[in-house]
């Protein structure tokens, strides 16, 4: 995607005017900690998770394309696909039911941009994955189980 000399000069400039804040302690662990959310990560299930993002019961969707491996060899690394195709969608995140924290991980979609994901994640045993994904102030979900041969969390 080809960017303009200006977008470029911008994106520039609050990098360096980001790092200057941090630097003088102006922008320090106090801002990253007012952004973790420490209840979602505690949630023990999902209704406790959608209730803690601040929604209500989330419906299962088939809009949600969620792309994981059958069988992971190695639960340490896993990779994972989530692409949305319903509209307004401003948050994905990724559940691992047997994992210590269900939360595994929670990505922001800023307007314009694709919801879609890839990363990789750790999963202690074979469990259901879910992708809950936030679209027009209400959460859906969709869920595969991947089959683990070796532990990522500790196994």
């Amino acid at each position: 995607m080809p960017h303009s000399r200006r977008q470029f000069l911008t994106s520039g400039s609050s990098i360096t005017l980001l790092t200057l804040m941090a630097a003088s302690g102006l922008l320090g662990p106090e801002a990253a900690a007012a952004q973790w959310n420490k209840g979602a990560f505690e949630s023990k299930n999902m209704e406790d998770l959608v209730r803690t993002l601040g929604g209500t019961a989330p419906q299962r969707s088939d809009d949600i394309v969620f792309v994981g491996p059958e069988i992971a060899e190695n639960g340490a690394v896993v990779p994972v696909e989530v692409a949305s195709r319903l509209p307004g969608t401003d948050s994905i995140a990724l559940l691992i039911e047997k994992n210590p924290n269900l939360l595994a991980a929670n990505f922001a979609i800023p307007a314009g941009t694709l919801p879609e994901i890839q990363t990789r994640v750790k999963m202690a045993e074979t469990c259901n994955v879910y992708a809950l994904v936030r679209a027009q102030g209400k959460f859906y979900y969709t869920a595969k189980e991947i089959k683990v041969t070796v532990g990522g969390c500790g196994g």
